[in-house]
């Protein structure tokens, strides 16, 4: 099948990002979840469902040592219905790209928070980019909770061997897997511990689904003019060599 591209800005991170060139801001109220291990993933859903702080299932291993992480689907937090085609592109993505969302940076470690705050960046980039669904694939909420992006990532994902076309990155849309991390990381902030651990967890599945090798997870500034990532752009190297030491 010939994918058709969705028509959107010739920037797709232009409006989610205050820190691009003529980009746009909403504030929200976007909280966070914690990070707990646990030995079983359904003691884990029991706990995420019960728990307002921290819970994470611990999956299966995707590869030789990549763990497949606990995802909560669109229809888990509660998406709306795109408003356009989402084209699935018949090949393996070749590379990973990070991304903050420029949002508030908040101490709510709840899931609940993290399902608000996928919502919130779907409203936004809907409504007020105009664009089909979310643009990226993943968000990993500042508590450790990963959400999926836009809709039939996560069951392409699992299949290994094909992705939906995103709009998160000019040039990269079609080749790239998005991952967006809740909060602002452009002033100095530095992101939580729980948000770090799980994004290194996430990005070594991804690596180990798609055959990606780690150097080639890059952040949004290396593909154009912008700030975003922030400081995960620093700490590109250091998340490099964990994912390679998770696989």
């Amino acid at each position: 099948m010939t994918p058709v591209t969705p028509a959107t800005p010739p920037n797709p991170d232009r409006s989610a990002h205050p820190d691009s060139p003529g980009g746009t801001f909403r504030t929200a109220g976007l909280r966070r979840r914690g990070l707990l291990r646990t030995g079983a993933a359904g003691v884990a859903a029991l706990a995420a469902a019960l728990l307002p702080g921290p819970a994470r299932a611990q999956g299966t291993g995707a590869g030789a040592g990549a763990v497949q992480p606990d995802i909560d689907s669109t229809s888990t937090w509660g998406a709306r219905a795109p408003q356009g085609t989402i084209s699935v592109l018949r090949h393996r993505p070749s590379g990973i790209v990070i991304h903050h969302t420029a949002s508030t940076n908040s101490t709510d470690f709840s899931r609940a928070q993290a399902h608000a705050h996928a919502r919130w960046v779907q409203d936004l980039h809907l409504d007020e980019n105009g664009w089909a669904d979310t643009g990226y694939h993943f968000l990993v909420s500042r508590g450790g909770w990963i959400t999926e992006g836009r809709h039939g990532s996560l069951s392409a994902l699992t299949g290994g061997s094909s992705f939906v076309l995103g709009a998160h990155t000019s040039g990269q849309n079609d080749r790239t897997i998005g991952i967006a991390n809740e909060g602002s990381y452009h002033a100095g902030a530095l992101p939580p511990e729980a948000q770090w651990d799980v994004l290194v967890t996430l990005c070594a599945y991804v690596c180990a689904q798609y055959g990606i090798a780690p150097a080639q997870i890059t952040g949004h500034k290396d593909h154009g003019t912008t700030l975003c990532p922030g400081v995960y752009h620093d700490m590109l190297p250091r998340l490099r060599e964990e994912v390679a030491a998770a696989l």
